[in-house]
């Protein structure tokens, strides 16, 4: 029968003709054959001819029942195996008590699927369902038209028309002031149509709430525990559970009564050519749920204010390089007079030989492109901005609560939902005082264990991402004596362009910040498992407990594992290193591994170069990963599929192809953008365009993930939420340690506050401008005094090396001179004064910003004032109408209705 229903489809409108008759035919010989007394063998051949021509007539691409009106509002699907019989049982208990609370069931059998053995399980909520736990869970819904004029106009506002969407997609309904559902007082609400008044998210929500509540054994068996959609996925007995995309993405329905939310999302969202367009988010919170919608609205928030800090950035780039030519500290360094004639101290034993200060010319120029009067600004202006940047999502965040009847929500429902791994381990029980029933719990023992247990297991893979930093460090120090030897005679020093370019710090940091990358990602792969499984471990009660659990230890090994890299180049390196005659040793002389130093230029560059290939390598990868995984496993998937017609392939069949949306998919989103928000705040002083490599990153992730949601992943759940829950917090702590990272880069890690220092101190002629630094700023040794140990081959005194030290015959000679304690002392009051000055501007602008707008606060309270006042109008007019059918159900005297005094409590709303 599967096999003929193929066969219809394709055939021709004659041959479609012909089984149409046949339909017929078998009715009217349904009809004789009942009154001949033969029912039973007539039912079992027409019938199962009817109702596949039936299913055929219905389009399989519709997201209804058979009968074309009542709604698929879930999907449950299940493959019988050899633990066939057990997993049937179950299916068919928990069948039957769903169908006991109310939702109705639709079952397309294995046969009809497209791989012959999976069946689908269609749920349907009626109205009678729909409101009864809309009133349970406080939906909120429509009960009266806002009056409140809305005052969004602004000057010069035609000049955004070209970023914004038709307003059918942005704004598809008029603004209602809202209240919880009250089942009781239905027609106190908006309701024009039943079928229609709840959208389906928050159908397919109130769905999953009954499958994660209902149990699956019999009233009469005692474990009132074996419960939930949860368990029996987890224990195999049903393959998935998922609502259904209402289309296609890329066409619309070919039923009318569906609303192809999907393939407006995609046509106005999830397109990369949309990229400059505003984001639907009324339209993607109303498909997907707050949750989802709420993510967008941070992340193109973000994004958006990435644009200014974008500009600053690229303007104080373009300083830098306008002054390209004022750089005297560069000139000297490549003047053959000066950098000429300066032979400096080699940078590692023995194999490292004696070299010009001058052959580091290249690498000066382009340090002054980051390391400039504007780095000091640009820092001073991040700080600032990351202020504003929270203070206005906090805005954008209230806004959205209103809009999206989130001001009331509480998340104490979620937190008192236990996760089904935590019922199943814990055989323990004892009373809830909130909800005064006998729950599972755990033992204070084993808790205490499984948190030594995990925070052991956290320490020992933050202290194996330490070592493999401290590997890459050997490495480097390692390998620059090899290509110090390597790159002496060269063939690529004889290169135009490139030659001078291409030296031994440049070619130890590029790779060895290759290689730091790679181990970056290697750990990752590894942890994210490790975080998971250590978290399974402690067996988190709640589903918040467990993503809040999840959060905390993604985080700090995410921190560690990205910025260790970093935070060496910008606070250690060059910062121990000795002086010749005396050096400092990585693990002591007996490991010949002589602690880097910095060149004459600074550290700052190689920071730039740490930071660009890490933040860039990542943001390219992760774009790359996020698209192209899925749809690879999409792809091949529905590899069969592809050869049959489309009309066979069902809707609940296409999006159970597809790729799960599972609960910590939004998890990695935010794990992500807050890594990168970390890379443009914390270092951003050493790499000004940062914002603009993250702004340009950004712009493709918003649509990336939406494609992502819209066309490889099965529709998600909705759920709601009033935040970005756990990562404000943390994106409040990376803005206070932003703060002083980037002090402390400016002062250890540029070479602005020594320039400064010998400008207003030590220049010579006591002129304001830099001539004479490099002399200034480098230290003379006697060569003879070298170890024979690590002494280079013979060279002619004196040799330099860049420190504040004074001269050989000198009394207090390789000894640090009191220029070096005055630029020490400039260098922590420069980090005092700007810290203070940066947070006392965060802490004013915090202050004069209100987390609320006005207009919203306005709002909520004329929302609570009108719901007291029509509930009490409502409340009177039921009481009239009441006392007015018992007065003509009785003979006594008319009564006079008493006029009933509004409730105080209006008073306390405004």
């Amino acid at each position: 029968m599967a096999a003929l229903s193929r066969v219809t489809v394709t055939a021709d409108s004659s041959f479609w003709c012909v089984l149409c008759a046949v339909n017929l035919y078998c009715d009217n010989l349904l009809l004789h054959l009942n009154i001949l007394g033969v029912l039973l063998w007539s039912s079992d051949i027409c019938c199962s001819l009817s109702c596949s021509i039936d299913k055929q007539q219905h389009s399989k691409d519709s997201v209804f029942f058979r009968d074309g009106r009542r709604r698929v509002d879930f999907v449950l699907s299940y493959v019988d195996d050899k633990d066939g019989e057990r997993k049937q049982e179950r299916r068919k208990v928990y069948e039957a008590n769903l169908e006991n609370v109310g939702l109705e069931l639709e079952t397309e059998d294995k046969s009809e699927s497209e791989d012959g053995k999976t069946s689908f399980v269609k749920i349907h909520a009626p109205w009678e369902v729909l409101a009864t736990y809309a009133d349970v869970l406080k939906i909120k819904v429509p009960f009266k038209v806002n009056d409140i004029p809305d005052n969004k106009d602004t000057p010069m506002n035609w000049l955004s028309t070209p970023f914004r969407l038709p307003d059918h997609i942005m704004h598809p309904e008029p603004d209602y002031f809202t209240a919880p559902f009250n089942k009781s007082k239905s027609d106190f609400f908006l309701i024009d149509n039943q079928e229609t008044f709840f959208p389906p998210s928050t159908r397919n929500r109130i769905v999953y709430y009954i499958l994660s509540r209902c149990s699956y054994l019999k009233d009469e068996c005692p474990d009132k525990d074996k419960k939930g959609i949860k368990r029996l996925l987890n224990n195999g007995t049903y393959t998935a559970a998922f609502p259904l995309h209402d289309s296609r993405y890329w066409t619309r329905s070919r039923d009318p009564n569906c609303e192809s939310e999907r393939y407006n999302l995609y046509k106005h969202w999830a397109r990369f050519f949309c990229f400059f367009k505003e984001q639907p988010l009324d339209l993607v919170r109303k498909y997907y749920g707050e949750k989802i919608g709420i993510y967008f609205a941070w992340l193109g928030f973000y994004t958006e204010m990435l644009f200014f800090a974008a500009v600053v950035g690229t303007i104080c780039f373009i300083y830098g390089f306008l002054t390209y030519d004022d750089n005297q500290w560069s000139k000297e360094i490549c003047s053959e007079a000066i950098g000429g004639n300066i032979v400096m101290c080699p940078l590692c034993d023995k194999k490292c030989g004696y070299w010009k200060l001058i052959t580091t010319c290249n690498s000066s120029w382009q340090s002054h492109l980051f390391d400039n009067v504007a780095t000091v600004f640009f820092a001073i202006f991040m700080g600032i901005w990351v202020t504003l940047f929270l203070e206005f999502w906090k805005r954008r965040q209230a806004r959205l609560e209103y809009e999206w009847d989130l001001v009331d929500f509480e998340e104490e429902q979620q937190q008192l939902q236990l996760r089904p791994e935590y019922e199943t381990k814990c055989s323990k029980r004892k009373l809830n005082r909130i909800t005064q029933e006998m729950e599972p719990y755990l033992p204070i023992t084993s808790k205490c264990a499984r948190l030594c247990l995990s925070g052991a297991t956290v320490l020992f893979w933050i202290s194996l991402i330490i070592a493999c930093i401290i590997g890459v460090i050997a490495y480097r120090l390692a390998v620059y004596a090899a290509f110090a030897s390597i790159m002496k005679d060269s063939p690529t020093a004889h290169l135009q362009v490139v030659g001078p370019l291409i030296t031994p710090q440049l070619a130890t940091s590029v790779t060895a910040s290759c290689i730091n990358f790679v181990i970056i990602m290697i750990l990752n792969l590894m942890y994210e498992k490790v975080a998971i499984w250590i978290t399974d471990m402690e067996i988190p009660k709640t589903h918040l407990e467990y993503e809040n659990k999840l959060t905390v230890k993604m985080f700090l090994f995410q921190f560690v594992n990205y910025y260790s890299s970093c935070f060496y180049v910008a606070f250690f390196k060059g910062k121990f290193v000795g002086y010749p005659g005396n050096y400092i040793y990585m693990f002591g002389e007996w490991s010949k591994l002589r602690n880097e130093e910095c060149d004459p230029g600074g550290c700052l560059i190689e920071l730039t170069t740490q930071l660009v290939i890490v933040m860039t390598g990542k943001q390219v990868w992760g774009n790359i990963q996020e698209a192209l995984v899925p749809w690879l496993r999409n792809w091949w998937g529905s590899r069969k599929a592809r050869s049959h017609p489309e009309s066979l392939y069902s809707r609940w069949e296409q999006d159970y192809d597809l790729q799960v949306f599972g609960q910590l998919g939004l998890f990695q989103e935010y794990l992500e953008m807050v890594i990168q928000f970390g890379f443009i705040t914390l270092f951003v002083a050493s790499f000004p365009l940062a914002p603009l490599l993250a702004l340009f990153n950004n712009i493709i992730e918003v649509r990336v993930d939406s494609w992502k949601l819209t066309t490889q992943f099965r529709r998600p759940v909705a759920a709601k939420a009033h935040s970005i829950g756990a990562w404000q917090e943390i994106l409040n702590g990376m803005a206070i340690l932003s703060v002083v990272t980037n002090a402390f880069i400016v002062a250890f890690t540029s070479d602005m506050i020594p320039r400064l220092v010998y400008m207003y101190a030590y220049q010579p002629d006591g002129e304001m401008n830099m001539k004479g630094y490099i002399n200034n700023s480098l230290s003379v040794f006697n060569i003879s005094e070298f170890p024979e140990a690590n002494s280079p081959e013979d060279g002619e005194n004196p040799f330099w090396y860049r420190d504040y030290r004074y001269p050989p015959g000198h009394q207090k000679q390789y000894t640090h001179t009191m220029q070096f304690w005055h630029i020490l002392a400039a260098k922590l009051a420069f980090i005092i004064i700007m810290e203070h000055v940066v947070f006392l501007v965060k802490f004013f602008v915090a202050w004069m910003i209100p987390d609320v707008p006005s207009d919203v606060r306005a709002r909520i309270k004329r929302e609570r004032y009108l719901v007291q006042e029509y509930l009490h109008d409502y409340e009177v007019e039921r009481l009239k109408n009441q006392l007015s059918q018992n007065a003509n159900d009785c003979t006594c005297a008319p009564m006079i209705y008493p006029s009933l005094p509004k409730h105080e409590v209006l008073s306390e709303c405004l």
